[in-house]
């Protein structure tokens, strides 16, 4: 009887240890997918940033160009033209890395998207692995 019953407590420990694990790798796994997501807004943080500043230094530098085109021929025109054209590939390069000309809305981020950043973690499903 006594063996039945010490048995009986070690399947309730072991019950007990299973359940207590599964809830610590759900959290990690949570925990896990939070940090994948947060990396996602920040690069749209990112991304919409560079878009803005795109967007306001070619303003800019069409004012600056309407200027230049109205000085009198001569060195101050010349150096106006050269910090034109500077201006002109460096917002070319910014244009180039701000994908969309309006303002991304935030993407739900695929399985695949998450997938380097969870490690030995799924992102679609909490897989039990054993060692």
């Amino acid at each position: 009887m006594q063996e039945v019953g010490r048995r009986g407590e070690a399947a309730e420990r072991k019950r007990l240890a299973d359940q207590q694990a599964r809830e610590v790798q759900q959290k990690r796994w949570e925990a896990a997918m939070q940090e994948a997501h947060a990396y996602c807004v920040k690069q749209l943080g990112k991304q919409a940033d560079t878009w803005y500043q795109a967007r306001r230094l070619t303003e800019y530098v069409a004012a600056v160009g309407v200027h230049a085109t109205s000085l009198p021929l001569g060195q101050e025109r010349t150096e106006a033209e050269a910090w034109l054209a500077f201006a002109d590939a460096h917002l070319q390069s910014l244009t180039e890395s701000a994908s969309a000309p309006n303002l991304p809305t935030p993407p739900k981020p695929s399985g695949d998207d998450l997938k380097p950043f969870l490690g030995h973690w799924s992102p679609y499903e909490l897989v039990t692995r054993s060692c």
